[in-house]
């Protein structure tokens, strides 16, 4: 045995030797036992224990972070439904609270409908009357049309009895101007036997004065003067007689011609008759342009019952809209709205949150490499420690969160610097959560992408 060996062994109070006596110390006293060597070497066992755990920890996590993908820059998120109003008025009756669970259908708030009420009465006058309107003017059609058929076949009636009345008193203007000229004809005959009788009364007179002078001298007989005297009466009478002829003829003349004017003017007043008649012929030839007219009437008139049936349909929707109703299942939250105030249309009322709530996390772009939609997730929740959740992912954006930003990076301007961009990842739970959990948007989660 090394004797140096030994020595070292005997000052560390080796005990290995049985009833070997344990040496005193410089001071007299005795070496420790071996429960206090015990003592001192647990600290060093702890020690070693926390390493090896360490490690383990260590290797556990490394291994981990090569099959997750994690990120805190995640939270809850849900539909978040803004009530608003179409109409205006006065709040009447408000029937939900702050954080009241409501159903679909339930209803929030109830607005004046007085001023509705009366716009949908307006309407309903407006309508009836545009309907009376529209019966008004089909009936019209049907009356434009047997009126305006009956005036054309009466027009035309109308036009054949002119034109034979102007025929007929053209005929009569023809015999009277006949007429006329054979009374001048007369006049003119008897004009000349009057003209013969004078000269035959001359002759007969120049006769009786010559026969009455050479009777007087004897020159002639008695019986020669006698036959001289009644040829000149007898030429004067004829003389008269041819007068009082033309006399009578000049006024059968005067006659005719009158007969003949008046015939004209008969013939006028047909030829007038005749053009009413064609111009009454024209108006009632135009049935398809006043029937038309008509039914041009009866399309406004529609269009106007369609337009106020449009104005019926909107006051009737904004009474309707008095009474506003929850859209869907959930929480009210963001109640803005009291009893007595008057809204405008489009304000704010409420919001309401629906239970239906998703994981939205923004992963560095790093991360997503083999990221794939359908990868299961576990998601933990700071308000709920030691809960996990199961999840999958369900989408990823086409795009990072900053280039949907307000004002999106510019980076072909100006100095570049690059920074790893953050892409929103929508997680969907698999199964809805258990109510008696806590889930609302805006909580901080933290969601471990298994990726391998």
């Amino acid at each position: 045995m090394d004797p140096t060996k030994s020595e070292r062994g005997l000052a560390a109070g080796d005990s290995s030797s049985p009833g070997a006596e344990v040496p005193a110390g410089p001071q007299g006293r005795e070496s420790p036992s071996p429960r206090s060597g015990r003592a001192r070497r647990l600290p060093r066992i702890l020690i070693g224990v926390l390493v090896i755990a360490g490690v383990i920890y260590g290797l556990s996590h490394f291994v981990r972070s090569l099959s997750y993908e994690s990120t805190d820059d995640a939270f809850i998120d849900g539909h978040i439904i803004r009530i608003s109003t179409d109409v205006g008025g006065h709040v009447i009756h408000l029937h939900v609270t702050d954080n009241q669970l409501v159903h679909r259908g339930d209803l929030l708030v109830e607005i004046d409908p007085s001023s509705s009420e009366a716009r949908v009465a307006q309407a309903r006058a407006a309508l009836e009357m545009a309907q009376a309107r529209q019966r008004s003017a089909a009936i019209s059609v049907d009356l434009t049309r047997i009126t305006a058929s009956g005036a054309l076949a009466l027009a035309e009636a109308g036009v054949v009895l002119a034109e034979a009345d102007l025929a007929a008193t053209r005929s009569q203007l023809l015999q009277s101007e006949a007429q006329r000229a054979a009374t001048e004809a007369d006049l003119e005959e008897q004009i000349a036997a009057m003209r013969a009788a004078e000269a035959e009364a001359v002759r007969a007179g120049s006769d009786f004065l010559r026969y009455q002078s050479l009777a007087q001298r004897e020159v002639v007989s008695q019986q020669e003067l006698d036959l001289a005297v009644a040829t000149a009466r007898a030429a004067s009478a004829e003389l008269d007689a041819a007068r009082q002829r033309v006399v009578s003829s000049q006024a059968h003349v005067a006659v005719a011609r009158a007969a003949r004017q008046a015939a004209a003017d008969v013939v006028s007043q047909a030829e007038a008759r005749v053009s009413e008649a064609q111009a009454r012929l024209v108006s009632a030839q135009s049935v398809p342009e006043q029937v038309g007219i008509s039914e041009a009437q009866v399309l406004s008139a529609q269009a106007e019952v369609e337009q106020a049936s449009a104005e019926l349909r909107q006051a009737e929707i904004d009474l309707a809209h008095t009474r506003i109703t929850a859209p869907r299942d959930g929480h009210v939250t963001r109640r803005l709205v009291e009893e007595g105030d008057y809204i405008q249309p489009g304000e704010a009322l409420l919001a309401i949150v629906p239970p239906d709530v998703w994981v939205t996390a923004n992963f560095k772009e790093t991360q997503l490499t083999h990221m794939r939609p359908g990868q299961p997730v576990l998601v933990e929740v700071d308000a709920h420690p030691g809960v996990v959740f199961h999840a999958h992912v369900d989408s990823i954006q086409a795009g990072t969160g900053a280039r949907f930003s307000l004002l999106p990076p510019e980076n072909a301007t100006g100095n570049f610097v690059k920074v790893v961009q953050r892409v929103p990842v929508k997680i969907v739970f698999d199964e809805p959560p258990d109510p008696q959990f806590i889930l609302v948007p805006g909580m901080s989660v933290v969601p471990q992408v298994r990726i391998r």
